[in-house]
Parts: C-alpha cells; structure tokens; sequence
C-alpha cells in the first residue's frame, strides 16, 4: 500500500511527464507550422517566378530565407525579424 509520501512523489512525477510532453508538443507544432509557411512559399516563389515576374519572386524568396533561418534558429531571436516582414507585407 502507497503512503502519503509517495502518493504526493507520484503525482509530482505524473504531472512533470505530462508537462514536460506538452513543451515538446508546443515545441514541434511551432516547427511543423514554420516548415508549412516555407513549403508555402516555395510553391509561391515557383509559381511568381513562372508568372509575375522577378520583383515579387525575389521578395518571396527573401521571405523563405527568413522563415529558413527561423526554422533552424535555436534561441528565437529571428521571430521578431519576421513579425517586422509581416507588418511591412500588411501595411502594403
């Protein structure tokens, strides 16, 4: 039979795996979803350069370049550079 003190070390247990589970999910779902807006704007980029010409597609290509340094980025300091782009891409 389980005492007090080991029902108290068990629950704290149970609850530092389930916390500890749940960063690692917020932590890949933030990568999953940078690695959907590159893959977004490559197909963009491809299609820019197909249609629209250089100017827009070499912005694009500027944007995929931040999301790839984002992506790959260990400490999060590139988010603020890429919240800056879109404010710029929404003021236009």
């Amino acid at each position: 039979m389980m005492g007090f003190p080991e029902a108290i070390a068990f629950m704290a247990l149970v609850i530092g795996i389930t916390s500890i589970a749940g960063i690692g999910l917020d932590a890949y779902k933030h990568r999953l979803t940078n690695r959907e807006r590159e893959l977004e704007l490559q197909a963009r980029l491809a299609e820019a350069q197909s249609q629209k010409g250089v100017s827009e597609a070499a912005q694009l290509e500027q944007r995929l370049r931040v999301l790839e340094r984002i992506a790959t980025d260990k400490r999060g300091k590139l988010a603020a550079e890429i919240e800056d782009l879109r404010e710029r891409a929404d003021a236009r």
